[in-house]
């Protein structure tokens, strides 16, 4: 399996260009905040001064979790397909969102515990029906975990449009995410478990409990690969394929909350430079999330309390990544407008 390799976007004649763009727009210097690093952003990962928004897209993964036997969520197993469905069916909160924005929306089964057959709407690349338990096993083989990658490669290969969002859904995915955070980050296991979908503090604790055992377990899963394929999932590592390859695209990676950018970890340990590619559009009410993104230095664009997942952060900040775009591309100059420059 080959890992993209991904260019950074520093480009230092371009970037002056930009911050002149945006400067000269009739407005007084940095008033428009956020969009204006937003918009300087977006040049840099286009590699122009003309940014555009083009067929804007959010995939949902979707997989199971062999950890939820261990009594690790407040749902039962059969939520994930259930959801699934749901989402099949145009009635979950992303469908509503997404439609808002004008935004395509792909449901992936990457690894859901479910025979769905063929169904329009639904993209079949199912790795194994859930993950092992990795209470007792590692959740992926090598293999499994590499073709997961794959897929989400060539999921975003084949997919239009220069934005892709990232969401996903699976009962138990937060226990994979926080593990995966205390591994790769070397934070204390208390500072990256949280609630999920709504456990007691009992729950909390023994979600943690099961953690820290399997962390034990696997203590010789050291690399970011390896670190994915034992803590896992096949909706996470096939994100961090998708992730990896939209950046070496030079697409916008619009990533959701903490199981998204759990699997943009992951990545992260590989290309470092996905980051320049990547707008964070929220900061999850789920425990765990603000300090991941401190880890990677990252700005959340909204802080809503959202803990839903589903990709929901990501449709909501769309709106954010139009009006950077067209303000860069539509306002006025002082010049145009012919209106007085400050003088002092």
């Amino acid at each position: 399996m080959q890992i993209p390799t991904i260019s950074p976007t520093h480009d230092a004649a371009l970037a002056q260009a930009l911050s002149d763009a945006i400067n000269n727009k009739t407005k007084p210097l940095g008033s428009l905040g956020r969009l204006e690093s937003l918009a300087a952003q977006l040049g840099l990962i286009q590699r122009s001064t003309a940014v555009r928004i083009d067929q804007p897209a959010i995939l949902v993964f979707a997989g199971d979790h062999g950890v939820v036997a261990e009594g690790v969520s407040a749902f039962p197993q059969d939520v994930t397909w259930q959801m699934v469905e749901n989402f099949l069916a145009d009635g979950a909160a992303i469908n509503v969102f997404a439609r808002q924005n004008g935004c395509a929306l792909h449901v992936v089964d990457a690894g859901v515990n479910h025979a769905f057959g063929p169904r329009p709407g639904l993209l079949d690349r199912k790795v194994a029906n859930g993950t092992r338990n990795v209470a007792r096993e590692a959740a992926m083989t090598p293999q499994e975990c590499a073709t997961a990658l794959e897929h989400g490669m060539a999921l975003v290969r084949d997919l239009p449009g220069n934005v892709v969002g990232f969401g996903e859904m699976g009962i138990g995915n937060t226990t994979a995410a926080a593990a995966i955070m205390h591994k790769l980050t070397g934070l204390p296991l208390s500072r990256c478990v949280g609630a999920g979908t709504g456990l007691s503090a009992e729950g909390v604790q023994r979600k943690e409990q099961v953690i820290g055992a399997a962390v034990s377990l696997h203590e010789g899963a050291k690399d970011p690969l390896a670190v994915l394929a034992t803590f896992g999932g096949f909706e996470i590592a096939m994100m961090t394929g998708a992730m990896l390859k939209a950046a070496e695209l030079r697409k916008v990676l619009l990533i959701d909350g903490f199981i998204v950018t759990s699997a943009l970890l992951v990545a992260a340990r590989l290309q470092p430079a996905i980051l320049d590619y990547c707008v964070f559009s929220h900061c999850s009410g789920e425990h765990g999330h603000a300090l991941l993104l401190e880890q990677l230095g990252a700005s959340p664009l909204l802080d809503l309390g959202l803990r839903l997942g589903e990709g929901t952060g990501s449709a909501l900040a769309l709106p954010l990544l139009h009006a950077a775009a067209n303000f860069l591309n539509q306002m006025a100059t002082f010049a145009s407008a012919q209106v007085s420059e400050r003088s002092a």
